[in-house]
């Protein structure tokens, strides 16, 4: 587990104090917002079993997500809509919710390492490939992320939608999700620009 502070450590050394992780997910999806997590850990912690999420199984994921929030120094989230990814685009409504999540956290990082992308913000960061599976603050916040969004499938937007089987399948492209598509239509919160890629010969409903 060690290893994953491979990136802190350099940092820690380098004089910054608080270090924020930073991860999205939702960023496939057909349906909801993509969320993203921005979490800073104390100087040295070392959480056993976190990794990333998808590695995780969703029981694993809610125990790690309990203890994260009670050990961190900040955690913090950032949802953008579906209207807002067809009308920015996914990568630049993945930014946006990343920038909310470190905007919003309560004690302010001094330096980011962020899951392959660029935050717009004045702080420094560096952009870790894979962070996920190679960085201990990035993992955390793929957790908070994906346990964030996961909890919002199969709550609210579960019960706004029933009909679409959000709770089951958490907006992904899966056959049940493209049939309800087809025989109800999309909801308002579906991402039409999605959706016209993946149902080709039936544009017109989108």
């Amino acid at each position: 587990m060690s290893d994953l502070l491979i990136y802190e450590k350099e940092y820690w050394q380098r004089s910054f104090q608080y270090i924020a992780g930073i991860d999205e997910v939702g960023r496939g999806c057909l349906f909801g917002d993509v969320v993203a997590a921005a979490v800073i850990l104390p100087h040295g912690l070392i959480l056993e079993e976190v990794n990333d999420s998808k590695k995780l199984t969703a029981k694993k994921r809610d125990k790690l997500y309990d203890i994260i929030m009670e050990q961190a120094i900040a955690v913090s989230t950032g949802l953008v809509d579906a209207e807002t990814i067809d009308r920015l685009n996914i990568k630049q409504a993945t930014r946006l919710a990343m920038k909310q999540a470190v905007e919003r956290l309560p004690v302010k990082p001094d330096f980011l390492l962020v899951d392959a992308e660029k935050v717009e913000t004045d702080i420094p960061q560096m952009a870790v490939i894979k962070g996920d599976a190679v960085s201990q603050s990035i993992a955390a916040a793929s957790i908070i992320a994906k346990v964030t969004r996961d909890r919002l499938c199969q709550g609210e937007w579960d019960l706004l939608y029933p009909e679409y089987g959000i709770a089951s399948h958490k907006g992904y492209a899966t056959k049940l999700h493209r049939e309800r598509i087809l025989e109800l239509g999309p909801t308002p919160m579906h991402r039409k620009s999605f959706m016209r890629n993946l149902f080709v010969e039936e544009q017109t409903l989108f």
